[in-house]
């Protein structure tokens, strides 16, 4: 399948993995671009050893990486660090690019923006993103309010009018090849595919937290900024994060100062999450849990995705041919 993404990094699919924090190691990272996609190492809070090993762990696959931004910014020594690796891409999430966009752009080394709505993606792409990034609320972890159906040919038509070099990836919401042939349809040059690939048997991902997004709906997921108050961060209030409901969002959702002020409460967080635990920390897993059934490798995900998505664009081809 060839996109412009495909063709601007030599991929043999239009599919780029999401920089998950923590739960995409170099494990996965290294498996999606093997099996032809672009894999990105999670870079997520700046942990600058965690993100060493990784890159070991994904050996001499090429991959990227990815951060939240308004995160690097306590320690943007990590970034140095990173793109001394000559990594396929640097992804920045969550916060204003331009601080960082002209040292990514000194190195050599493209840059992806995830953007949550229209101003965001314009901004993406006045400071230089490569590739933009269009991040529905469906998907699970940290997002905004837009869905994905609209925001991704908003920002597809403006880049066309203003920016046309620009690549466009869809995310939110995308586990299959109905998704992938989708953001196709509505413009995007490839996806950005999380929750199915967390749920992969090379991501960093519990088995019985997997096994409870596997067992859920994507009804049974809620935005929420419970998992922050227990882990003391103070994310920007536009963002909240997507995970399976629990008795702890049950709790605190309404209430995360309270969460925050209770250290017994924020320590059997704690607990639960080095423990995998998916009903004493948050799953972070987006609407698309109701589209996973196993958790298969990551090859046989991609494979799946982009077969499925062929069949369906070639019948729309020969649909839209009957029509005229």
């Amino acid at each position: 399948m060839k996109t412009r993404l495909t063709e601007a990094f030599g991929l043999t699919h239009p599919i780029v993995s999401a920089p998950m924090a923590m739960a995409a190691g170099g494990r996965l990272a290294a498996a999606v671009s093997h099996a032809g996609g672009l894999g990105l190492i999670g870079g997520g809070y700046g942990d600058a050893d965690w993100i060493e090993g990784a890159f070991a762990e994904a050996g001499n696959a090429a991959v990227g990486c990815g951060f939240i931004t308004w995160k690097l910014a306590d320690n943007p020594a990590v970034l140095d660090r990173v793109l001394a690796r000559d990594p396929a891409a640097l992804c920045l999430s969550f916060g204003d690019p331009a601080p960082f966009a002209r040292r990514i752009a000194e190195a050599g080394v493209p840059l992806m923006a995830q953007v949550q709505t229209l101003r965001d993606a314009q901004r993406a792409a006045e400071v230089g993103a490569r590739v933009i990034v269009a991040q529905g609320s469906e998907a699970g972890g940290h997002g905004e309010r837009r869905g994905t159906i609209t925001l991704v040919p908003e920002v597809a038509d403006w880049l066309a009018a203003h920016s046309p070099d620009t690549l466009l990836l869809a995310a939110g919401g995308i586990a299959d090849g109905r998704g992938l042939a989708a953001a196709l349809m509505l413009g995007a040059d490839g996806v950005l595919i999380g929750s199915r690939l967390w749920a992969s048997r090379e991501a960093a991902v519990s088995e019985a937290m997997t096994g409870a997004a596997i067992a859920a709906t994507g009804d049974a997921t809620i935005r929420s900024t419970v998992m922050d108050a227990a882990r003391g961060l103070r994310w920007p209030a536009r963002y909240t994060a997507r995970v399976l409901r629990n008795k702890v969002t049950d709790r605190w959702h309404d209430d995360p100062e309270g969460l925050r002020a209770d250290p017994e409460a924020r320590a059997d967080w704690a607990a639960g999450w080095q423990a995998g635990d998916p009903e004493r920390a948050s799953t972070f897993v987006g609407e698309a849990a109701g589209l996973i059934h196993d958790r298969p490798p990551a090859a046989g995900i991609i494979s799946r995705i982009t077969a499925e998505a062929e069949i369906l664009l070639k019948r729309g081809n020969s649909y839209n041919q009957s029509l005229s």
